[in-house]
């Protein structure tokens, strides 16, 4: 019995401090960076503090700038700090995918490679961002091109979790994909509307009303998906309950979301932590759809692989490593 124990024990231990166990966490960890980080680019702007570092990529000539720090520059230089470090986490991460490819699903180097270049891409945006003075649609590319890194990083992870499906999810995977696509365009309207400042320009001048009103009106298909969702999988019996769990975060998300929204737009920005709180709360609510949307269609998949089988009459599997699946 001893020997039995420690046997567990002992594979316990493997399974926790194998390359895929440690990358899934790595991937976790950066994806909640991620979050911060984009939450923080929103405290920059919102702050006027997107120039306060006139050069790049450093601030005012120095990697530190004592001198000149205050609480904008702070925000500046810290939101390069924290970028500047996820760079050198993708970087490790990618190179720890390629050089484990053999003992890792055949996709992982390829979609760690895939978050290194939209990296690349983000820190080239963010230089532009501060050389052509804020312009509107690199800062709007820049968010945009954070919101599918934080993307990239959950749903490699959730395809990095040990799971055993349902097989009950039918078209869930199919509206969970539509409403993540949805509120990532959502999202990027929000970020043109913030970019052009276009609340208080059609507010005070009546101009770029346009601009603020596809932001107002894109909140209705991106809920009403949302919504779908959430009633589906509700009435959806056996769903497995991780995805039960990330249906009830999305409601519990859309609602906080909602009442945000209309709490900045009736404050007229004013409130500078409600403005952060309302794209953090969005970005928020793209990643569980997205989570969503990665564990069922592994759901779909599986079950799809379980029909398969049985109609060969082969021996299935149940016990065998679920990780790989994408």
């Amino acid at each position: 019995m001893a020997d039995s124990f420690l046997g567990k024990s002992s594979s316990s231990l493997t399974e926790q401090f194998s390359p895929i166990a440690l990358i899934r966490r790595l991937v976790f960890g950066m994806a909640i960076a991620t979050l911060f980080l984009m939450a923080l680019g929103s405290a920059t702007r919102v702050m006027n503090a997107g120039l306060a570092c006139p050069d790049w990529p450093l601030c005012f000539g120095e990697l530190v700038p004592h001198q000149q720090m205050n609480l904008q520059v702070f925000l500046e230089w810290f939101h390069r700090l924290i970028a500047s470090g996820l760079g050198l986490l993708v970087i490790g991460l990618t190179s720890l995918s390629w050089w484990y490819r053999h003992s890792l699903p055949k996709w992982l180097p390829w979609s760690t490679t895939f978050a290194l270049g939209l990296v690349i891409l983000q820190g080239l945006l963010g230089g532009l961002t501060v050389t052509q003075l804020l312009r509107f649609d690199i800062v709007t590319a820049h968010l945009g091109t954070g919101l599918l890194f934080f993307s990239t990083l959950l749903a490699t992870g959730m395809a990095l979790l040990p799971y055993q499906g349902t097989g009950v999810v039918g078209k869930l995977p199919w509206i969970s994909l539509s409403a993540a696509v949805l509120v990532y365009l959502q999202s990027l309207l929000g970020g043109l509307v913030a970019s052009r400042w276009a609340l208080h320009q059609c507010l005070s001048a009546s101009q770029l009303c346009s601009v603020m009103n596809s932001h107002i009106f894109g909140v209705l298909p991106a809920t009403l998906a949302t919504v779908v969702l959430i009633f589906l999988a509700w009435r959806t019996p056996a769903l497995h309950p991780i995805l039960r769990q990330l249906a009830k975060l999305a409601g519990g998300l859309l609602i906080l979301q909602v009442v945000l929204g209309v709490t900045t737009f009736r404050l007229q920005l004013q409130v500078a932590l409600l403005t952060v709180a309302h794209q953090a709360v969005g970005a928020a609510l793209l990643g569980t759809l997205v989570a969503f949307s990665v564990i069922a269609l592994r759901d779909r998949i599986g079950a799809g692989h379980f029909a398969v089988l049985q109609q060969r009459q082969e021996p299935v599997d149940l016990e065998g490593p679920q990780a790989a699946a994408p």
